[in-house]
């Protein structure tokens, strides 16, 4: 068989032994295994066993000359590709080591398809290249595979629950459940229960036992957002579950024990808390073991235009709308904003901007109402000054920022910006922004 099958071009080698087989297939990678259930006064199952617990992407084909419709059965269950009985048929050989090479092949594929979309979207919709931004996602990468506790802080709208996504999706328990609750969307009593589940009977409408968030995210991660708004008591029970992943359903008397990656999230000041006997400080040392703080959109202003764009393309695609742009006025106006409602905010504005507008270019007029009244940015003449004229000031002041925050590097400036190097230089010199040593000697 070895002889045939290399006359047809195929690369093998050669074990007559169970221990021989096991040792070729740990010393070198194989695509297909073809081995004999009888090899001499041993078992080529265990052969089919190690590959499986040891090399699950070998396809081992069984061949047998006593073959039974049992014994197949045993085989497919026991992991094997395929089952042949002897005397073999040149073309049925062939045919089932193709097939198990082929479908080698849609695994390998699809492994390294899986591998590039998490490369690519392993960050879920994170956008920006704020270097506090970058620093985050490097500390992500960090963690990702630890199941050290995480607390995420922040204001509210900032990302807090897509950096949470991002940890669980670039960990190895990305195949397990990513389990989400708003803790201070419920009442303490059913808080409770959603978290940790409860017996029939515990109280008023527990007809059935429920099974609890802790429990639905076994071998995965539990995300409770809005931490710091948990009770006195609700703060005990997750002080012992953190510490020892343990706990009783409500009503229940049975300790369940728990395997759950726990990456809580607030836009409250915890120290503050602790320091105001709000928030218990043994529990604050417990969550705050890696704490990733998100930076509000007004502190990364030079992301707006990435994100901005990167909504308008996600809102174009889901309503089959034709919008190419944002024009200068209206990328101007939504960098000067102040965004108290952070990326969530800007999300909602570039949908509205274009769901609503006539045009294939958002304007300034698509914009709400608030981006020409709340003075953050002058978008009229004034006195005898153009539209031009008016708008030199912020569009001064907005480069400025993100020339200091890229350390005056103009080739990143331009990216951050969303224009070319050559615009970047032209508008550079019309506003006089040269160099840090020139702009310090006008000032």
């Amino acid at each position: 068989m070895a002889d045939w099958l290399r006359s047809q071009g195929y690369d093998l080698d050669t074990a007559g032994s169970v221990p021989e087989g096991i040792a070729a297939a740990d010393r070198k990678h194989y695509d297909v295994v073809l081995c004999d259930i009888r090899l001499r006064e041993d078992d080529g199952f265990k052969i089919l066993a190690h590959c499986r617990a040891n090399h699950p992407e070998t396809a081992v084909i069984m061949i047998t000359g006593y073959g039974t419709v049992e014994s197949a059965v045993e085989a497919i269950k026991a992991g094997a590709f395929d089952f042949l009985t002897k005397p073999l048929i040149d073309e049925e050989l062939e045919i089932a080591i193709d097939r198990a090479l082929n479908q080698q092949k849609v695994i390998e594929e699809n492994i390294n398809l899986k591998a590039q979309l998490d490369m690519r979207f392993g960050m879920e919709n994170i956008v920006g290249n704020d270097h506090r931004m970058l620093r985050i996602y490097d500390m992500v990468d960090s963690i990702a595979d630890t199941k050290a506790t995480v607390l995420i802080t922040g204001e509210s709208g900032t990302g807090k629950s897509l950096i949470a996504r991002a940890i669980h999706r670039r960990s190895t328990r990305r195949n397990m459940p990513f389990v989400e609750i708003a803790c201070g969307a419920l009442p303490e009593t059913l808080l409770e229960s959603e978290l940790f589940g409860h017996v029939a009977g515990s109280f008023t409408g527990a007809t059935g036992e429920k099974l609890g968030k802790f429990m639905q995210a076994e071998g995965g991660t539990i995300f409770l957002d809005e931490i710091g708004t948990a009770s006195a008591s609700m703060q005990v029970k997750l002080l012992r579950i953190l510490q020892d992943f343990e706990f009783e359903q409500v009503g229940g008397t049975k300790t369940f024990s728990v395997d759950t990656r726990v990456i809580l999230a607030t836009n409250d000041d915890l120290s503050q808390a602790v320091a105001e006997g709000r928030f218990r400080q043994d529990l604050f040392y417990r969550v705050n073991v890696i704490n990733i703080e998100l930076p509000p959109l007004r502190e990364r202003i030079s992301d707006i235009p990435m994100l901005a764009k990167h909504f308008l393309e996600q809102v174009c695609n889901d309503s089959g709308k034709k919008v190419h742009g944002i024009s200068e006025q209206a990328m101007a106006a939504l960098q000067r904003f102040e965004w108290p409602g952070n990326v969530r905010e800007l999300q909602n504005v570039v949908e509205r901007a274009v769901l609503l507008g006539k045009g294939d270019t958002i304007e300034l007029d698509d914009l709400p109402s608030t981006f020409a009244s709340s003075g953050s940015m002058p978008i009229a003449p004034v006195g005898n000054r153009t539209l031009k004229e008016a708008l030199s000031g912020p569009e001064r002041q907005i480069i400025l920022d993100v020339l200091e925050m890229n350390n005056w590097n103009r080739h990143a400036t331009a990216e951050s910006l969303g224009i070319n190097r050559t615009t970047l230089y032209k508008k550079m010199k019309r506003l006089g922004l040269e160099e840090p040593q020139q702009l310090m000697q006008n000032q």
